[in-house]
């Protein structure tokens, strides 16, 4: 698909080319940000994305594609994603319990 978006896509010719190289390289691979070469460079920019999430969000403007990314990749880079505070809002609101990652077993807490 890449070498295909080459002729006249948005995206840069030079980016696509590292994902091709990356999908070279290890065909089976199942998440971009897991080659080297394309997480350093979204190591290198996540920074200026941040930036501009911030402003947008600050000055009111709808940007969530680029909110969404940022989300996406913090949550990639995150041993305990989101998905612990959700089993805490099952638990609040419905007292549904949720499982610690130091004791075995199903927990209920009185969150009120």
């Amino acid at each position: 698909i890449c070498k295909v978006w080459r002729g006249g896509c948005i995206i840069r010719a030079k980016l696509l080319e590292t994902i091709v190289r990356a999908f070279t390289k290890e065909p089976s691979l199942s998440n971009l940000l897991l080659d080297s070469e394309i997480s350093s460079i979204v190591k290198s920019r996540v920074g200026d994305l941040r930036k501009v999430v911030v402003e947008s969000a600050q000055r009111g403007i709808a940007s969530p594609a680029l909110m969404n990314a940022l989300s996406y990749y913090d949550n990639m880079k995150t041993k305990r994603g989101s998905a612990y505070i959700i089993q805490a809002q099952r638990d609040a609101f419905g007292a549904h319990t949720f499982e610690r990652v130091d004791k075995e077993g199903k927990f209920h807490a009185d969150w009120w």
